[in-house]
């Protein structure tokens, strides 16, 4: 039997076949295809201003300094998710403040959110994880009631929909990710969704070193380069193109994967009744000792990958200056880290690779 993969993208000649639609046109910097790009994640979305950038990071903190925010500012962060949306926040100049998760989603949890607030926040950044929204009716709420700003770290939502809205368009701004593992990738890459022109400009003058327009050399505010590439945006249009395909194919492993597991000492993570249409980027599931089932699984050849590790114990925000806690506990976030596994979740998994994973799961 072949290596098994825990997760990999869907590269084939429709990649090779918009790449040389580049090739032909010689353009390598932002030109018709990043164009077409933005456009195809604009309709997916029905955001109407999609802008790219070189990477979700990138996304995160132009999105942050386009609020116009000044230091000891604090935005709120899950203490669950991807190292990136506490170092956007840094990098911004301004102060994290980790907050505790919902047990049962691992998104950001209401109650840890409103006890954190105080005069400095000015920013909920809610983070959709693993293919899942957040509750954010609650979070919106919270947000008009303290007038704070919301900017969604919605990198590995590509696809995903909140009561029939496509996250990252429920605050200011919104943030998509196209990272090579994610459900549809240009390598690095990212997408920043906003609903006002006035903010578009602000996110283009940023990432364009502070002007409207390439080729002048006269920049009307600060910026930085977080240009893409016509490289990237040919790959993206394939892989939009594909994007149904993936979704569908994501949803039928993890139907199969609940339909087989017989085990009693593991359950798939279910999805909220309001993420109207989960992408499982990875199919999840609970166990009372993730680590021991990894082990155990690993054992067979079998890869798996732990949550994300809690950022009140990365070793880097531990004493960091920029980072606050708002407690000395993060019991549900502690909880989710010990019990949510994810299994292989690659959309070419051939069958006896599967039929092997479940056999051994139910063997737990």
């Amino acid at each position: 039997m072949e290596k098994i993969i825990q997760i990999e993208p869907w590269i084939d000649n429709s990649e090779l076949k918009q790449l040389s639609r580049l090739i032909d046109s010689t353009y390598v910097t932002e030109n018709a295809l990043t164009k077409e790009f933005e456009e195809k994640t604009a309709n997916l979305t029905k955001s109407p201003f999609a802008i790219s950038v070189c990477n979700g990071t990138a996304g995160l903190f132009c999105a942050l300094k386009a609020l116009n925010l000044s230091a000891g500012d604090q935005v709120i962060v899950p203490n669950i998710t991807f190292i990136a949306s506490a170092t956007a926040v840094i990098l911004a100049g301004l102060d994290v403040v980790l907050v505790d998760v919902d047990p049962h989603t691992a998104c950001i949890n209401k109650n840890s959110l409103k006890n954190a607030i105080n005069e400095k926040t000015k920013v909920i950044m809610p983070v959709h994880l693993y293919g899942i929204s957040c509750e954010m009716d609650d979070i919106i709420a919270i947000a008009k009631e303290n007038n704070i700003s919301i900017v969604e770290d919605a990198s590995q939502g590509v696809g995903v929909f909140y009561n029939n809205k496509h996250v990252g368009l429920f605050g200011d701004f919104g943030v998509l990710s196209y990272y090579g593992n994610k459900t549809i990738t240009t390598g690095e890459g990212g997408v920043v969704l906003t609903k006002e022109k006035e903010l578009k400009d602000k996110i283009y003058m940023l990432k364009n070193h502070g002007r409207m327009n390439k080729g002048t050399f006269i920049h009307e505010t600060l910026g930085w380069n977080f240009s893409f590439t016509e490289m990237q945006a040919a790959i993206g249009i394939s892989q939009m193109n594909k994007l149904p395909t993936i979704i569908n194919k994501k949803l039928d492993l993890y139907r199969r994967y609940s339909n087989k597991l017989k085990s009693k000492n593991i359950q798939m993570k279910k999805v909220p009744a309001s993420t109207s249409s989960a992408v499982h980027w990875f199919s999840n599931v609970i166990c009372e000792d993730a680590e021991n089932l990894q082990n155990f699984l690993k054992s067979f050849g079998i890869p798996s990958r732990r949550i994300f590790y809690p950022l009140n114990k990365q070793p880097c925000l531990i004493n960091h200056k920029n980072v606050l806690f708002s407690s000395k506990y993060f019991s549900y976030s502690e909880r989710a880290y010990k019990s949510i596994l994810s299994l292989p979740s690659s959309i070419l998994m051939k069958k006896e690779q599967f039929d092997f994973i479940v056999e051994k799961l139910n063997k737990y």
